[in-house]
């Protein structure tokens, strides 16, 4: 976000995830740039087309047109104020999943590409700090790290686990994402990345890895 407060946008309260669950949706999302535009959006409220392309390094008229693409989908719009590349946009949601498939296979190729790319980014900026961690002070570099566990669960424990400790990052410190005069001196953004998958092939099928239990 914006550290300016007045800016259009930087008090406003923005909804819950958005579901995503259409192929064509899904497919729109599946660009880097379109991606990049909403992370940066998370994080800095409302932009113009100019100062996104600063922060991600494109031109001002490929951000114009990824934005308006992304409006179409719903997932941002004009913050108000300004006019053709000086106008504010904002996020219409602090972010997006992907849910409710169905088993359709149109919808979950689309899913899984959009999830490659996802991850991909992800993990890059995880690389970047395991590279650049010694240039952060002492403090920083104790509070980061990463935790793996394996644990034995259904279907449902998953799904329900995944559910609470996702409405815990959503919950604490989510005034922060919208309003930067909530953020204490010091702080800075951190990236919390939740994975929860199974690791013995698939019920019928063989594969790599510890069968399961018997």
């Amino acid at each position: 976000m914006s550290s300016d407060e007045s800016r259009p946008g930087a008090d406003s309260q923005l909804s819950a995830l958005r579901n995503v669950t259409d192929a064509r949706t899904l497919r729109a999302l599946t660009h880097p740039v379109r991606i990049a535009i909403i992370e940066t959006l998370s994080r800095e409220s409302a932009l113009t087309a100019t100062e996104l392309g600063e922060r991600i390094g494109e031109s001002p008229t490929t951000c114009s047109f990824h934005l308006r693409q992304l409006a179409r989908y719903g997932f941002v719009e004009e913050a108000g104020g300004g006019k053709g590349r000086a106008r504010p946009w904002k996020m219409t949601s602090i972010g997006f999943r992907i849910s409710g498939t169905r088993g359709d296979a149109d919808t979950e190729l689309a899913a899984g590409a959009l999830g490659r790319l996802l991850a991909d980014r992800q993990f890059a900026r995880y690389q970047a700090w395991l590279r650049t961690r010694a240039a952060y002070p002492r403090p920083w570099r104790q509070a980061a790290g990463s935790t793996e566990s394996v644990l034995y669960l259904t279907a449902g424990e998953l799904e329900r686990l995944h559910d609470e400790l996702t409405e815990v990052l959503l919950t604490r410190y989510r005034e922060r994402l919208t309003d930067p005069g909530q953020r204490p001196p010091g702080s800075l953004p951190v990236e919390f990345l939740l994975y929860g998958y199974p690791i013995a092939p698939a019920p019928g099928t063989s594969g790599g890895g510890d069968p399961p239990p018997a």
